[in-house]
């Protein structure tokens, strides 16, 4: 068999293994390698000498080529084949066929239309009958059992088979099509309209909103869109079913409501999205005072008529009042609106709004916890804090007083986050989410502190997935790319390498202009090209365009220095201390030993003394992870292999440690010097042992709590 024959073969191959899958959207690279019984460099080597695409777009192109078909043969609509062809998110699938054919699948039946005319085509049936063989005729060099299977897979895929809420390799926060299984039971409460005749009274039609949400929340069986990314909807003119489809909800609540002295009426329903049809709505007229028992039969009502299951818990939840003081309410409601918009001035004045709420209802719960969460955020990213006790002090009156409140958990937690104790806001945050399952704010400060203050890159993953499901963050383009750019990080800091780059180029598809996206880019095609020559020539690039990122400074050096291009290196470190010492500020402290060898390349003993000095300093304080491998190459460093090489060994006992000392452990010119030791490759090779199977783990995990 000629080598042409055989590549031949193997694309095949390949193609009819992806055709087999094509409805699942998680069979990507490595899944393909496995099927092929081959080794994923191996594939990629083989598809990209016969085809010069990479394995995943290789397999994209087969998708988007079934999809076309799919369009030209049946009457499905762009939704549903992208469904089918393994993208759960349409625009993305619209994106890529676009880039792929030059034109929206939209347009795909219209151009055959055009195409039978020019032909002269008179017959439909004969047409598509025709069309059929052809289509066959182009696959015969597959198994007809394939293809039988491949029909039935669409079939299944129609009748309804489970589709993860995470879009193409984990993608989207917000799908094009709100039939998904986790949908079902997903609602968005929009912003409330304001009939009352004073307009100042908008605060306490927002109240009602939100207290509606907030006790939709605490329902586990309720996936319930934050405030921040309905907000956007207010005064929109949008319909329901386009702004059920940009938040991925099956089910909207929307009302208007008015105060007037002492009577509160509100207007209200519940809408099924899919159909556009209400499901209820009814009237409700309240004296102020039973404000409370209005809320809690507007979420009954609605959790009810979706048949989402309430357990005894949440229900003792959502029956639970806030404060008995109907006036201490009204104050605590006109803080909190005023404290959504976090400047200086805002938050003393909500924080005067709180103090006086709880002045008439000195057991008020939510009022002090707000106003503890008011102080954190007048102390955030200061150096000096001037609140942490005010801070301290009406969290803990919080749960003093609702031990059960999430809002409670969240403050206490903020104020451990302020004062650097990480370790003791991460459970307060955890329990604040069996609380209120649907807490975005726990989610989103739990993935930042495994990100930052604790790393844990798999639970940094996990709460970025369940992060992007809760926080669409107001569904803006500049929002988007961001939570796409933090998603990207926690995937390739777990070794999601293809999925990363898929993420991370959404983000920069939303918003070119983000800055650090192309930043992450240049190392997540590093980590799949292991190309540094040329990461460092786009790094080099990227600095020009603003020469004072302390980010890309740290990076250039760093790279040059791994290609002991130390000139270059320590020209980038001058720069770096230099603004550092401007600035007054200490950044990258487990970089001095690089700089101390690159100092001491250029000359500069005593500089190179003081950077060894300071890494020595940060080794013996760090009480991460990664202490091991910091120590490894001190002791590299200062002449002692046996103790570098134990340290390492400590090291591969670790978990969930970040990607990037895979990728770059045996970059650095220090390691030559441990080489030669009898057990260094044993020790290295179980590093990365210990990293791929913790991967492995991660994935399971992800797959079984439906996040991957």
């Amino acid at each position: 068999m000629s080598e042409s024959s055989s590549f031949t073969d193997f694309i095949n191959q390949a193609k009819a293994l992806v055709l087999n899958e094509i409805s699942n959207e998680h069979f990507g690279v490595s899944e393909l390698a496995d099927a092929m019984h081959m080794s994923r460099s191996s594939l990629l080597r083989k598809i990209k000498k016969q085809t010069g695409l990479s394995a995943s777009q290789f397999i994209r192109k087969v998708r988007l080529e079934e999809a076309k078909a799919l369009l030209e043969e049946t009457e499905l609509t762009v939704s549903e084949i992208s469904y089918q062809v393994g993208f759960s998110n349409n625009s993305y699938f619209i994106k890529c066929f676009r880039e792929e054919f030059g034109f929206p699948p939209g347009e795909t039946r219209k151009r055959l239309e055009e195409a039978k005319e020019d032909r002269g085509e008179a017959n439909d049936d004969e047409s598509s009958d025709s069309l059929s063989h052809k289509r066959v005729e182009s696959k015969s060099e597959m198994p007809r059992s394939v293809i039988s299977k491949h029909k039935n897979t669409i079939i299944i895929a129609v009748a309804g088979i489970i589709i993860a809420f995470i879009s193409y390799y984990y993608g989207s926060s917000s799908k094009d099509s709100i039939q998904d299984s986790d949908s079902l039971k997903s609602i968005a409460v929009l912003p409330f309209k304001n009939l009352s005749a004073d307009s100042s009274n908008l605060y306490f039609v927002n109240g009602l909103m939100e207290a509606s949400l907030g006790k939709l929340q605490k329902i586990e069986d309720l996936r319930v869109i934050s405030r921040t990314s309905v907000e956007k909807y207010r005064g929109s003119k949008l319909s329901i079913v386009d702004i059920a489809k940009e938040l991925n909800v099956k089910y909207i609540v929307e009302g208007s409501g008015q105060k007037n002295k002492n009577k509160v009426l509100l207007n209200i329903q519940l809408v099924d999205a899919t159909t556009d049809a209400p499901i209820w709505n009814e009237q409700y007229n309240y004296e102020l005072d039973d404000v409370f028992e209005l809320q809690n039969t507007v979420a009954k009502k609605i959790a009810l008529a979706i048949e989402a299951n309430i357990t005894p818990k949440e229900l003792a939840r959502i029956d639970k009042k806030p404060t008995e003081n109907i006036e201490a309410y009204d104050l605590f409601l006109k803080g909190y609106e005023i404290s959504q918009n976090k400047t200086t001035e805002n938050l003393l004045l909500a924080i005067s709004f709180y103090d006086r709420a709880t002045k008439l209802d000195s057991a008020f719960a939510l009022a002090y916890a707000e106003k503890a969460i008011a102080y954190y955020y007048l102390d955030e990213f200061k150096i000096e804090k001037k609140y942490t006790d005010k801070l301290n002090e009406n969290a803990d009156k919080a749960l003093l007083y609702d031990s059960k409140s999430d809002i409670s958990l969240m403050a206490k937690a903020l104020y451990y986050v302020s004062v650097n104790e990480f370790n003791l806001a991460i459970p307060h945050l955890e329990k604040a989410l069996e609380y209120n399952p649907n807490s975005a704010g726990a989610v989103l400060f739990l993935s930042d502190l495994y990100a930052r203050a604790l790393p844990n890159t798999a639970k940094y993953l996990k709460y970025a997935l369940k992060g992007i499901q809760l926080n669409l963050e107001a569904n803006d383009s500049i929002g988007k790319s961001f939570i796409y750019l933090h998603l990207s990080n926690a995937l390739i800091q777990t070794g999601f390498v293809d999925e990363a780059l898929e993420n991370i180029n959404k983000s920069i598809s939303y918003n070119p202009d983000n800055e650090y996206a192309p930043f992450l880019k240049l190392f997540i095609e590093y980590a799949k090209y292991k190309n540094l020559e040329k990461t460092t020539e786009l790094l080099e690039k990227e600095w020009r365009k603003d020469s004072t990122r302390f980010d890309i400074l740290n990076e250039a050096a760093k790279l040059n220095y791994f290609q002991e291009n130390y000139k270059e290196a320590y020209e980038y470190y001058k720069i770096l201390n230099t603004l550092k010492k401007e600035q007054g500020i200490d950044l990258y402290p487990q970089e001095n030993l690089k700089m101390s060898i690159c100092y001491e390349k250029m000359g500069f003993e005593k500089e190179a003394k003081q950077f060894y000095n300071r890494y020595a300093s940060y080794c013996e304080n760090d009480k991460s992870i990664y202490q091991p491998a910091s120590l490894a190459f001190k002791y590299i460093y200062d002449g002692n292999n046996d103790e570098a090489i134990a340290q390492f060994k400590e090291f591969s006992n670790k978990s969930n440690f970040q990607y990037w000392i895979v990728v770059f452990l045996e970059q650095d010119p220090l390691i030559k010097k441990l080489q030669s030791h009898r057990d260094y490759r044993r020790t290295i090779n179980s590093i990365n042992d210990k990293f791929w199977g913790d991967h492995k783990d991660i994935r399971k995990t992800l797959k079984q709590n439906k996040l991957l």
